[in-house]
């Protein structure tokens, strides 16, 4: 298999490169990816970068280039959810931009690009697969909602209008949504683990330094662990 994995931040990313070695370096966009082999597995890791456009436009780049079978993006979200703490880890099913207002454009739902889905569905086989294994290893997790915009979210009334606009969503971040729209158009499967990193308020900036690299690496362990399972080579997901 092919399988990209796809974090926003250097942070987020150091444990990747401690884990896997003597990788091949491609730029796609403007992006550096590091091109491993793990159990007969093709692996491509990159930055993203930060925001919308960095993440759609370096992933766009890398699957015009390579078919890629399975695309993993880890990183951190901020919680919006008082039953979602820091460092819980949660599986994206959907995806929407809580900055997205269009409903006065027409018969749009809040978060709704014009011409795309009300929703980025994530849900499929492959993510079924990936949940077995978490629960297998015992991880804890929630799945559900998450949402994406251009500002990093670090105040109560931030958070108090995403609450309003999306009242199910567990997290709050910055690339999700585009990564989901750009796998949508490609027709690419899109696993998407997000550590809570801060809580999404008053208090976001001073914890989102001391917690991001944590949880982070904690994200990126459980990816590498799942590549490195037989049933991937095996064609436990085909």
């Amino acid at each position: 298999m092919k399988i990209a994995i796809i974090v926003p931040m250097e942070i987020e990313a150091k444990y990747y490169r401690k884990y896997f070695h003597a990788g091949n370096k491609e730029m796609f966009g403007s992006s550096v990816f590091e091109h491993f082999c793990v159990k007969h597995n093709d692996i491509y890791i990159g930055l993203s970068g930060i925001g919308k456009v960095q993440a759609a436009m370096n992933l766009a780049s890398l699957l015009t280039k390579v078919d890629i079978d399975l695309i993993f993006m880890t990183g951190t979200a901020g919680s919006l959810q008082s039953s979602i703490r820091k460092g819980d880890l949660l599986l994206a099913d959907s995806f929407s931009y809580h900055d997205a207002h269009n409903t006065l454009a027409g018969n749009y739902v809040e978060g709704q690009i014009p011409g795309e889905p009300a929703l980025f569905d994530l849900k499929s086989k492959e993510q079924a697969a990936f949940a077995d294994f978490l629960q297998e290893q015992g991880i804890q997790y929630k799945k559900g909602l998450i949402v994406t915009g251009d500002s990093f979210i670090g105040s109560n009334e931030q958070k108090k209008k995403i609450n309003q606009d999306f009242t199910s969503a567990l997290g709050v971040e910055m690339e999700g949504a585009a990564f989901a729209q750009v796998a949508y158009h490609f027709q690419k499967k899109l696993i998407a683990i997000r550590a809570i990193s801060d809580n999404g308020d008053d208090s976001a900036n001073e914890d989102f330094d001391k917690f991001a690299q944590k949880v982070g690496a904690k994200a990126a362990k459980i990816i590498c662990a799942y590549i490195e399972k037989d049933e991937l080579i095996n064609g436990y997901i085909s």
